[in-house]
């Protein structure tokens, strides 16, 4: 791995704050410990999809990473780091394969299965109970189809468009 020229490392910062700003944008849910719907996955899977592996984990891990860490949910900071960093990651692999709307939809199925997988994981793990976590998966449904509905279709065209005007980083 080179270094990261400077043009690399601005977009890479401006994919960290555009996925922690997303999260931001949330609805608290009342069933289970609480979880939340959030906006996040949005632009981590745009960033992933657009520019790839490297970029999509960064964007992920650090994102909502720190909005855990200041969003006043740091117990689950480690976790989230793991999980959406290796969900960017995910994405960005399948989608650099298969670079269509059908690659993206399973890359987008991938990660929602991580994050189920993960947070069923995560949170039982943090509350000593493995049948409460259930209650979260609707709330990462939800969080992931919205996600999809609206990154699917614009995926593809915010791709080739950049890759017109702004050097493609993988």
């Amino acid at each position: 791995m080179g270094k990261m020229t400077t043009k690399e490392i601005v977009i890479t910062g401006l994919a960290v704050a555009l996925v922690f700003t997303a999260t931001m944008i949330h609805i608290r849910l009342p069933i289970g410990q609480g979880g939340l719907i959030h906006l996040g996955n949005i632009p981590l899977f745009l960033v992933a999809i657009i520019f790839g592996r490297k970029m999509g984990a960064i964007a992920g891990a650090f994102g909502m990473g720190l909005f855990d860490l200041m969003g006043g949910w740091t117990p689950w900071a480690p976790a989230t780091f793991i999980i959406v960093g290796l969900m960017g990651y995910a994405v960005g692999v399948i989608s650099e394969k298969k670079d269509n709307v059908a690659g993206y939809a399973m890359a987008i199925l991938v990660a929602c299965a991580m994050k189920i997988v993960g947070y069923y994981i995560a949170e039982a793990l943090i509350y000593g109970n493995w049948v409460q976590p259930v209650l979260s998966i609707p709330g990462n449904l939800i969080q992931i189809g919205v996600a999809a509905v609206i990154v699917l279709p614009i995926a593809g065209m915010l791709k080739q468009a950049l890759r017109r005007e702004v050097v493609t980083i993988k």
